[in-house]
């Protein structure tokens, strides 16, 4: 992506990943109240940095707005950075994703607009619907905890599994009351579900991901989340108390703009859903 910072982050140590954020981050303290200069947002690849670029490309300029995006591929590293202040904003998450990152690391960060949906999907190369599953079959699933419930729970709403009543976005592969075909799972990191593909039987994985891997989620997925009244919309977030940077204003319309809405629709196919 042209003037696109990456960083891949998922491996690095505590220290390096400090160090790294020093480096790379803008000048700003976490409690600075200084609006000026670009507004620098943390992103993954895919869509949020694509779709960040076109309004980088296509709607800043006439808005007043100078946008600097940098890529992460994980899902830690955008949230820490925001909280210390070494970027701005960030544009990766659902609601789900962050209230379970604020209660464990103690973070205060707060969603600015809901922009997208990326639709869970189940995905295989060795079958082509998932009740052609063998029994004993091993499914790989994302091993943070919003997404490994989130994938049981696309599981058990196409009737491969069951689900203990009321376990919502904290179940676990033990929450597990019916499991007819034996299925085995494998936790890995979400970054890593779709190069497992050709080590599981099937492997359920994040639309980002899904993305970035060549696959086309509306056309190749056995199961797909449905969009209907989900919590999973993916939006801007900020530091709390940051809401009122008039960038991040300005940014929040430009993503729900009539624009974006429309690049997201033809650039995506149905991969990636407007939820504005």
């Amino acid at each position: 992506m042209r003037n696109t910072a990456k960083f891949t982050t998922a491996v690095l140590a505590a220290g390096a990943v400090t160090f790294g954020l020093t480096a790379c981050g803008s000048d700003k303290d976490s409690g600075s109240s200084d609006y000026s200069g670009p507004l620098v947002v943390a992103a993954s690849p895919t869509p949020h940095a694509q779709i960040l670029d076109f309004v980088k490309d296509k709607l800043a300029k006439k808005a007043g707005l100078d946008l600097e995006v940098k890529e992460f591929t994980d899902y830690i590293t955008p949230n820490t950075a925001t909280e210390d202040g070494s970027v701005d904003a960030n544009y990766f998450q659902n609601q789900p994703y962050l209230d379970d990152f604020n209660k464990k690391r103690g973070t205060h960060i707060a969603p600015v607009v809901t922009v997208h949906l990326e639709p869970l999907g189940l995905y295989s190369h060795k079958v082509k619907k998932a009740d052609a599953l063998k029994s004993g079959a091993t499914i790989a699933v994302p091993n943070d905890a919003v997404n490994e419930a989130r994938a049981l729970k696309l599981l058990a709403a196409n009737g491969l599994i069951a689900l203990k009543d009321g376990v919502g976005t904290e179940a676990t592969p033990q929450d597990i009351t019916k499991n007819p075909k034996d299925l085995k799972f494998k936790e890995v990191e979400a970054a890593q579900t779709a190069r497992s593909l050709d080590d599981v039987d099937a492997a359920v994985i994040n639309g980002n991901y899904a993305i970035s891997a060549g696959i086309k989620p509306a056309k190749d997925a056995l199961v797909l989340e449905s969009a209907k009244n989900s919590p999973y919309g993916n939006f801007l977030a900020v530091k709390e108390g940051n809401q009122k940077d008039p960038r991040v204003k300005k940014l929040a319309k430009l993503l729900t703009s009539p624009e974006v809405k429309k690049f997201i629709e033809d650039k995506y196919q149905g991969s990636v859903i407007p939820s504005f």
